[in-house]
C-alpha cells in the first residue's frame, strides 16, 4: 500500500479549520516520513520469447549481494533485506536516522518453464532473470497448408 499525500489548493480547500491541514502538511513534508511511507517494492516487467521468459525488476541503489533468489515448489521468490545506519561520531546529534528496507516478490512459474535453467544478473539498477522454456514447450512454427 502506498500512502499518497493529497495536495489541495490551500486558498480554496473548504476546510473549517484552515490550520489543521498545515499541521499535516508540515509532518508529511519531513523527509523522515517521505522516505518511509512510499512503497519500496520494485515494479516488474515480464516478457516472453520463443525460448525464454524474462523478468526485469527496477531496483536501483542495491548491490547484487542484497538479492536472494530461490525457487520453492515452482514459485520464484526474490527478496531483499537492506540495513543502513547513517551516524556520526558526535554524541550530541539532533537527528540520527536508521534505514531498514525489505521486500519480497514472488512469481509462479508456468509449467512450460525449465526450473533447472534460470539465470540472473544485476546491472544499472535492473535485476534481470531469464527462465528457459522446456524443449517441448518452445513454440514450433510451421506453415499450414490450406486445402
Amino acid at each position: 500500500m502506498t500512502l499518497v499525500k493529497f495536495n489541495s489548493d490551500k486558498r480554496n480547500n473548504g476546510s473549517l479549520m484552515p490550520g489543521f491541514n498545515d499541521v499535516f502538511d508540515s509532518i508529511f513534508n519531513d523527509t523522515f516520513f517521505n522516505d518511509r511511507l512510499t512503497s519500496r517494492v520494485p515494479a516488474a516487467n515480464i516478457s516472453e520469447t520463443e525460448d525464454h521468459f524474462h523478468v526485469e525488476l527496477a531496483a536501483p541503489g542495491l548491490k547484487k549481494e542484497d538479492f536472494k533468489l530461490n525457487l520453492d515448489r515452482n514459485v520464484l521468490n526474490i527478496s531483499v533485506e537492506q540495513r543502513a545506519e547513517n551516524s556520526e561520531e558526535q554524541k550530541n546529534y539532533s537527528k540520527r536516522e536508521y534505514s531498514y528496507a525489505s521486500w519480497v516478490r514472488s512469481f509462479t512459474l508456468p509449467e512450460s518453464a525449465n526450473a533447472e535453467n534460470i539465470e540472473a544478473s544485476y546491472t544499472d539498477g535492473v535485476l534481470k532473470i531469464d527462465i528457459a522454456k522446456r524443449e517441448e514447450a518452445k513454440m514450433v512454427r510451421r506453415q499450414i497448408e490450406i486445402k
